[in-house]
């Protein structure tokens, strides 16, 4: 196992030390700060998509889920487009991107609470109702999206288009700081409730019979998931698939389901990809695509992978 990390860790160096170094031009200077910008960005987003979705799976037990399925890359969605929608595209929510991130994060926080409010607080309703009602409320936010989508001024659709895709290019430092500073926040919260995750993917009444709280524990958790995936999709936009083929890829490879492996594991695989996919989209494609696409569409034909496998076991 630590063999394996070990390969990783200095895959992950050796593609990032490629994606600084590679074709530097005179002014070094300037263009090393900005790709020192976006490797921070790939990093956070990679990192935090990647434990979400790992966590997310070992809670509802189930390897061809994720967080998005309760809504939240629809939700972005629908926010960009009302922003723009009712106050146009040139207008200071639009433009001003601190404002943008925090009203953006704040709304998807206040959709999580409200939707665990309503749900937990009733006898009888389980994760997986959550899971149901997400699903339908992101269906919902789609067809809000579409519907406003087609009224729009054909200029300003063009910026909401833009904002439909992941992106790291022009990262702003300040909201990169920002979000820093909440993950590590939630990432020392979150180390309260590690010893719990190997006994909970045995599933809830193993975990129960455990002595595990695993109410109170799946409630943390489903917060903390929510937190990673709004901050790291209001930073960088939607990547539908990167958690479900990063976190797969990382069970395949690393042959063991202890939290404490898999964790690092996925997290770097998730650098790997992402960091890799931008050198093809830059040295390649040359910004022709962008690389949610290419994330996306690995990811999507691994997940009916997985769903061709489930249905013959």
């Amino acid at each position: 196992m630590k063999l394996k990390l070990t390969m990783l860790a200095v895959l992950a160096l050796g593609v990032i030390a490629a994606f600084l170094f590679l074709d530097l031009p005179h002014n070094w200077e300037y263009a090393l700060d900005r790709r020192v910008k976006k490797v921070l960005a790939i990093a956070l987003t990679g990192g935090a998509i990647a434990y979400a979705t790992l966590i997310f799976q070992t809670m509802t037990n189930n390897r061809i889920l994720t967080p998005n399925v309760i809504g939240l890359d629809s939700l972005y969605m629908l926010i960009q487009t009302f922003v723009i929608f009712f106050f146009g595209a040139v207008s200071l929510p639009s433009t001003n991107k601190m404002m943008n991130f925090g009203f953006t994060v704040g709304i998807m926080l206040l959709f999580v609470a409200v939707l665990y409010k309503l749900i937990f607080k009733r006898e009888g309703r389980n994760l997986f109702f959550l899971l149901l009602v997400g699903l339908v409320m992101g269906t919902m936010f789609g067809s809000m999206t579409t519907f406003m989508q087609v009224l729009i001024d054909p200029n300003d659709f063009l910026v909401v288009q833009g904002k439909m895709f992941a992106s790291f290019n022009n990262v702003n430092t300040d909201l990169l700081v920002l979000s820093v500073i909440i993950l590590a926040v939630v990432a020392l919260y979150a180390m309260r409730f590690s010893k719990y995750l190997d006994a909970m993917s045995l599933g809830k009444e193993h975990a129960v019979n455990l002595g595990i709280p695993y109410n109170f524990v799946v409630m943390n958790l489903l917060v903390i998931v929510a937190i990673l995936i709004a901050v790291s999709t209001a930073l960088v936009g939607p990547i539908t698939f990167l958690g479900l083929l990063v976190v797969n890829v990382g069970y395949q490879f690393m042959k063991t389901y202890r939290h404490s492996i898999l964790i690092p594991s996925t997290m770097l695989i998730s650098v790997i990809a992402l960091i890799g996919g931008q050198l093809i989209v830059e040295r390649v494609f040359t910004f022709e695509t962008t690389v949610s696409v290419i994330i996306n569409f690995i990811g999507g034909a691994y997940f009916l992978y997985l769903l061709l496998r489930e249905s013959k076991s």
